[in-house]
């Protein structure tokens, strides 16, 4: 793609109207850009994404692997998917409308709270679906990512040095103690899961705060069932991980512990990429979970 801003406008324009003859192509608007994928919104309602992989043949093997895999999500999930309206494998992109609802982290971080016990129902119920998927059926489809937990605790460690100016005084002696503590237990069964359900990726009716759909799949993964549990868990309270896991039908507590230690970890991950970015949103919601992650 070219580089410059009015090269790009150009070239998605042209891309959807050779894939979408007879769609009137509005305004086009970078929407994010990550390591691995840049996306562009269309007429307000057309996300159009490219994947970043520079090898033509590896680019268009992912962009397939995850329209196949948006298609076995839709058959199980109880919640809405993207749902490719074209692809283009040369391109390495897809396009996909809009799905309805806001992602969770654009909504005030007080409204998320009160109706935390809500959306950790409907994740629960989520998660449930996608742990039923037979793992021989998703390794056709995803990769294991399943490091261990001491690995977890190492990258943590090196991200907390790089952010502690940024970590409130009174929260440090607990961040320090979790960083010197053991990992959880290895040994737990891996189950497909989206692996990455942060609440950015997570959309809501503002009027109802029902949950109406799930984005961004591309980092699902064959891993620990208390991975997405623990997204959950940093980014809206133990009040919507309890609900989750009531739910899902979790009957011990050891996907909780490994959840917490997941939560513990990705916060510090998020604050990294909020300064990082100067994406306030990050930053803000890392801030307000340090609260209960590390009292």
């Amino acid at each position: 793609m070219d580089s410059g801003r009015g090269g790009q406008d150009g070239f998605v324009r042209g891309l959807v109207g050779r894939h979408l003859p007879g769609y009137r192509v509005g305004p086009v608007v970078l929407l994010g850009e990550g390591e691995d994928n840049v996306a562009y919104e269309v007429g307000g309602e057309l996300i159009v994404r490219f994947s970043k992989e520079p090898d033509p043949g590896r680019r268009a093997d992912v962009v397939d692997r995850e329209v196949r895999l948006l298609g076995a999500v839709a058959g199980v999930s109880p919640l809405a998917v993207p749902e490719p309206g074209f692809i283009d494998a040369e391109q390495g992109c897809f396009a996909y409308f809009r799905l309805p609802g806001r992602p969770l982290i654009d909504l005030p971080l007080s409204r998320r709270a009160a109706h935390g016990a809500v959306i950790g129902a409907r994740v629960g119920e989520l998660l449930a679906a996608l742990h039923a998927v037979p793992v021989g059926e998703a390794e056709r489809l995803v990769d294991v990512d399943d490091q261990p937990g001491a690995v977890w605790l190492e990258e943590a460690a090196e991200t907390y040095d790089v952010i502690v100016p940024s970590v409130p005084a009174a929260h440090r002696p607990a961040v320090e103690a979790f960083l010197g503590e053991p990992p959880p237990d290895e040994g737990h069964p891996l189950v497909f899961s989206h692996n990455d359900l942060g609440i950015e990726h997570v959309l809501v009716d503002e009027a109802t705060w029902t949950c109406t759909g799930v984005i961004d799949w591309s980092d699902a993964a064959i891993c620990d069932p208390a991975r997405d549990f623990g997204l959950l868990y940093r980014d809206l309270g133990a009040t919507a991980l309890d609900s989750a896991l009531r739910s899902y039908g979790a009957r011990d507590g050891a996907i909780r512990a490994r959840a917490a230690f997941y939560a513990k970890c990705g916060v510090l991950e998020d604050m990294a990429y909020g300064i990082e970015t100067g994406r306030a949103a990050y930053l803000d919601k890392s801030l307000a979970a340090l609260a209960w992650l590390y009292p």
